[in-house]
């Protein structure tokens, strides 16, 4: 059975063991059609984002851990430069009919999943945990995806029905800009209600 909770420091192994064998610096090429995190994030920075924010959603398989999804505050991600880009962006940007804003929108991702889970429900599941984790502090969710990531464009537009925003460049790079809903629960999700 598949549990899905918030992280404690004791995950902080499994956690960036994961995180080692997904990032595009590591992955083989011929791997990398099927996703990968572009952001290493420090054992330090994990535990800021739990004890700051409790934004370390994981989900376990027994006593191993097979993904992870991250989700904070802009406060939170104003240390790095392609955040500070996006949070400037906000006052441009409208969604939901609202202008973005700190306020009442976060930044959820990235999200990682060891590959021998994916496609079994586990992604949507930890998708619908993270967001249930936000959903009273912030009205809206935003992520960015690299173009050259069309895995992860794909499961999230199509299996939890994240929207297309606009898209964007920063530092030669080309992203997606997603938006979703936070007062829309994600349909094919299968927690237990008391979650």
């Amino acid at each position: 059975m598949i549990q899905y909770r918030n992280a404690n420091f004791e995950d902080l192994p499994g956690i960036s063991d994961l995180q080692q064998r997904y990032h595009v610096s590591t992955i083989p090429e011929d791997e990398k059609a099927d996703g990968f995190v572009t952001t290493l994030f420090s054992d330090d920075q994990f535990r800021a984002l739990i004890t700051q924010e409790q934004g370390l959603a994981i989900a376990c398989a027994d006593a191993q851990i097979i993904g992870y999804a991250m989700a904070a505050s802009w406060d939170f991600w104003s240390a790095w430069p392609l955040f500070q880009h996006m949070i400037a962006d906000l006052p441009k940007t409208q969604y939901l009919g609202q202008t973005l804003s700190t306020e009442n929108s976060y930044q959820y991702g990235p999200i990682c999943l060891d590959k021998a889970w994916r496609s079994k429900g586990v992604f949507e599941n930890l998708f619908e945990f993270s967001r249930l984790q936000m959903a009273e502090r912030f009205p809206i969710m935003i992520t960015f995806i690299n173009q050259i990531n069309p895995r992860s464009y794909a499961a999230h537009t199509r299996k939890v029905g994240m929207e297309l925003i606009k898209t964007f460049d920063f530092n030669s790079n080309h992203y997606y800009e997603l938006g979703y809903d936070m007062s829309r629960s994600v349909p094919s999700a299968t927690l237990p209600k008391s979650n």
